[in-house]
């Protein structure tokens, strides 16, 4: 039976992946995940990691209410303390429009230096952050040996793909089978709506942002495209039932 390999998180959109034993499930998703962004200082157009790749080296931790925000760089220099928020701002975000108030203090400048382009902190008005659907995703390690045949790369890393849940002991696309139905993960059950269409960040080292690994391919190649444009992987579900999910949890589906 499948079961959680390992729960990621992103604290600040495009940043390093913060590993958690358990989290707490809402409707919206683990709310510290993607609370904060990066903006374009000039034009308020988010900067992620499609744009800049190694901000992908920064880690970023904050809190359930996002008052509190650490970023650790790669030099080992650390910044912590309160959030503190300035103007009101809206930035197009892929189709959709994060909602927020600009992080005034260090964080911004301490960005810049790292980035080599003048950015802004951001933190999303809402829990549950730039999300506004979708608000948790899965993958199997099935289906990474699946691509990684493909590609002949041996083992992919599935931090490529920057998924909530990371399964194990799951044959290959497992979790597309659950679309349309629900799961039970941890104490929380959830609604499995549909695949996840990827984009280029997934060809990027999930330790340098540098590109790599041409996955794009590879799901064209052995998966084809969905309604003649989308390369799909993995799976997206809605929160059903609100809980805890940890390591280790199983993963079981629900009576139709």
């Amino acid at each position: 039976m499948a079961r959680v390999a390992r729960i990621n998180i992103a604290p600040v959109r495009s940043l390093a992946l913060e590993h958690r034993e358990a989290v707490e499930l809402t409707e919206r998703g683990v709310v510290e995940d993607r609370r904060f962004f990066v903006r374009d200082a000039a034009n308020a157009r988010i900067v992620d990691q499609l744009i800049a790749g190694p901000m992908v080296q920064v880690k970023a931790w904050t809190d359930p209410e996002a008052t509190m925000l650490r970023l650790t760089f790669p030099d080992g220099r650390v910044l912590e303390g309160d959030v503190q928020l300035g103007d009101p701002v809206e930035t197009p975000i892929h189709h959709r429009v994060g909602v927020g108030h600009d992080v005034v203090g260090p964080w911004g400048p301490a960005l810049s230096e790292f980035l080599g382009r003048e950015v802004v902190l951001v933190r999303c008005d809402r829990p549950g952050g730039t999300r506004t659907s979708k608000p948790t995703t899965l993958v199997s390690d099935g289906s990474l040996d699946a691509i990684g045949a493909v590609l002949g790369a041996g083992a992919v890393d599935a931090r490529r793909f920057r998924m909530l849940f990371e399964l194990e002991d799951a044959p290959p696309h497992v979790e597309d089978t659950w679309i349309g139905g629900c799961v039970s993960v941890g104490d929380a059950v959830l609604r499995v709506g549909g695949g996840v269409a990827r984009c280029a960040m997934t060809t990027h080292d999930p330790d340098t942002g540098a590109r790599d690994l041409d996955t794009l391919r590879a799901i064209k190649e052995y998966r084809g495209l969905t309604d003649g444009k989308d390369l799909m992987f993995g799976v997206w579900a809605d929160v059903v039932r609100p809980g805890w999910v940890r390591v280790g949890d199983e993963v079981a589906v629900e009576p139709a």
